[in-house]
């Protein structure tokens, strides 16, 4: 009966969802108390419910129960037990649940730390996101109920999808999810101060740290399906613009549009119009993805391939929550006013070109996204819109935005002088000059693109240092003041310089693999050799290896540099027994400083196996880069105004120290 019981849980998270999503809302229009008291336990209620049905499932995968129909399609009995419990996001409907718990998580979440916010205000950010969580359960009690019922049962499963089966895919989607639906706080608070019309500095207090924990996870969850694909898929790269990573990149680009713009509506009270659009945005961009991915017309190995119903639902509940959220902004934003003003020359003027250039950005990816797939339907043929597109054109835009990311820190609030200036850019400029053509120089080749890249990476550098100097020693500053304003300077600026730190060392990574890196394709026997990148790489045996569910052939190289031993890689070729999938299981060798990657093609005449053999400069640093943004957003999210009582903050006075330190 779990089946049974867990497709019953849902039918009252249904419930209580629509519950949640009514009466406080109205509560708050009526003023209400006791209906908008009740957001909070329902809230708990939700989440309860829908965790429980969970737990159901994954039940059912653990005790292999192929009378479901979910469990029998994406699961067998020689999967690995930490598969298995993998298995249950593996596939649309699970997925799907493990969606809606992280919506009613964050839901929950919200509800117990927003306990010093005006009962009216949450009662309407915890109404709107049971509103989506009822249409999320609808959607998924119409078109993917996760327990419907295989009759007769399946003797045994499928399996697992064999991509799937990879340790990073146990914690991407969790991560990428986490993130998805994060920004339906941010939503949530936007919708909620539009029905209020208290779009002040305090709204945007109160909605910034949870906008940074949801960039964190989506940071998290990009760059962990970036190394997974490197690893997994054994071509080698990094990041290869597919629909489906395109979709989960917009929301992100967004995101980090609308953390920058919370920043100067809190600060001087302006931005309020582009911080509510971004907000709404963001989300809407979430839900396009899941759109993309569950709606059947992309084909992906991220997709899923799903009936045309489950995407004419997604599609419409898409159509419904942007039409609506996109009513309520242009009822709401005129009445919102411009905010404080700022001179041409200013940190807001900076920020506002961050915020052009990111979203325009956000367009040039969606445009690639979407007009192969509106040619499709509109039977004008099929086109393929790919790499090149989006690396000359992201290109492009990066290049004004990493220039903005310097010269932003380095500006004064409201206003600043040309001169003053631009004497503070002459240094950093100077040195990141000389850094880039000096790094190529070292590397054995000076390419424009190459010293492009580099620039970029150094400019963030040195504009940081200079940033930071002049908090830590200003004109006049005594030496000995050092620690103390080292004190001074908030968690929130500490972790937007280790972010931008964090840019910087990823565009490194970027420059430098993409220019320096050399591959080969070749035919190795055992005892044949062949040189990359000054490593050469001999092959020793291939021998037979027994998995749980798979049967492999795998390679032995010992590496070597100079005559001197280096390390020994063993890829794989992996012949799943279910399904009679072949994989590559690469193998790399790696450190700060290189990665020494080889994978195993398909086994030719006489014995001998293709083999593809990279040498990659600097390629962990792309990964780097992003623990770096991760802990930059971590420390501003620790920052200590978030953890303090909000019910005056927006109009406490700031001491002189702190001002001059922000």
């Amino acid at each position: 009966m779990i089946p049974e019981l867990g497709h019953l849980l849902l039918f009252f998270a249904l419930a209580v969802s629509l519950a949640l999503g009514v009466l406080p809302i109205v509560g708050a229009h009526k003023d209400r108390g006791e209906w908008m008291a009740l957001a909070r336990p329902l809230s708990a209620w939700l989440a309860l419910l829908v965790f429980a049905a969970y737990v159901l499932l994954t039940v059912s995968f653990l005790r292999h129960d192929f009378s479901v129909v979910y469990v029998a399609q994406n699961s067998n009995s020689a999967l690995p037990v930490i598969y298995q419990i993998a298995a249950v996001w593996g596939g649309h409907e699970g997925s799907l649940l493990l969606w809606v718990l992280m919506l009613v998580g964050w839901t929950v979440a919200v509800a117990m730390f927003s306990r010093s916010l005006p009962l009216a205000f949450v009662a309407r950010i915890l109404g709107v996101m049971g509103l989506v969580a009822a249409g999320f359960l609808l959607f998924m009690l119409l078109t993917s109920n996760p327990f419907d019922r295989l009759i007769p049962a399946a003797i045994d499963g499928r399996d697992l999808n064999p991509l799937l089966q990879d340790p990073g895919m146990i914690f991407h989607p969790p991560m990428l999810y986490m993130g998805y639906v994060g920004f339906s706080v941010a939503f949530a608070f936007a919708i909620a101060a539009l029905l209020g019309g208290n779009l002040d500095a305090g709204w945007a207090r109160w909605t910034r740290p949870w906008t940074t924990w949801a960039w964190i996870f989506l940071t998290f969850g990009i760059a962990l399906g970036s190394w997974w694909a490197y690893n997994e898929l054994g071509w080698g790269g990094w990041w290869f613009w597919d629909p489906v990573e395109n979709a989960s990149f917009m929301p992100w680009l967004v995101g980090t549009a609308l953390i920058h713009s919370l920043a100067v509506t809190e600060k001087r009270g302006s931005f309020k119009v582009w911080t509510v659009w971004l907000a709404i945005t963001a989300f809407s961009l979430s839900l396009l993805g899941t759109f993309l991915v569950r709606s059947g017309v992309l084909s992906s190995v991220h997709a899923f391939a799903t009936d045309p119903r489950r995407g004419l639902f997604i599609l419409a509940f898409l159509v419904i929550v942007i039409g609506a959220s996109l009513a309520l902004f242009a009822w709401r934003a005129p009445k919102v006013g411009l905010g404080q003003r700022f001179g041409l020359m200013s940190r807001e003027s900076m920020l506002l070109v961050n915020n052009m250039v990111l979203t325009v950005a956000t367009g040039a990816v969606l445009l690639g996204t979407l007009y192969p797939l509106f040619l499709d339907a509109l039977g004008m043929g099929k086109i393929s819109v790919g790499p090149p597109y989006f690396d000359t054109v992201f290109g492009l835009l990066m290049a004004p935005l990493v220039l903005v990311l310097g010269i932003g820190p380095l500006t004064r609030w409201k206003h600043d002088e040309a001169g003053p200036l631009l004497r503070r850019l002459v240094l950093p400029l100077v040195f990141t000059l000389g850094a880039a053509l000096a790094t190529g120089w070292a590397a054995g080749r000076i390419t424009a693109a190459t010293t492009g890249g580099l620039a970029m990476a150094y400019w963030i550098l040195f504009a940081t240092l200079v940033d930071l100097r002049q908090r830590l020693w200003p004109a006049g500053g005594q030496a000995g003041q050092l620690l103390h304003r080292l004190r001074l300077i908030p968690r929130a600026m500490a972790g937007m310089m280790i972010a931008h730190l964090g840019v910087g060392v990823f565009a490194f990574g970027v420059a430098m693999v993409n220019t320096y890196e050399t591959e080969r394709d070749v035919k190795m026997a055992p005892g044949d050799t062949t040189t990359v990148g000054g490593y050469t790489f001999t092959m020793k045996e291939v021998r037979e290896v027994q998995g749980p569910n798979y049967i492999a052939a795998q390679g032995v190289i010992d590496i070597t540099r100079d005559g001197e031993p280096v390390g020994s890689l063993a890829p794989e070729k992996r012949i799943y027994r279910v399904q009679q999938m072949p994989m590559t299981e690469a193998a790399v060798h790696g450190n700060l400083w290189r990665d020494l990657y080889v994978s195993m093609g398909e086994q030719i005449e006489g014995g001998a196996w293709v083999v593809r053999v990279h040498y990659k400069p600097f390629v962990s640093w792309i990964w780097g880069g992003c623990l770096l943004m991760m802990l930059g957003g971590l420390l501003a999210a620790a920052d200590r105004r978030y953890r303090v009582r909000q019910t005056a903050v927006a109009g406490a006075p700031r001491s002189a120290s702190a001002e001059s330190l922000a």
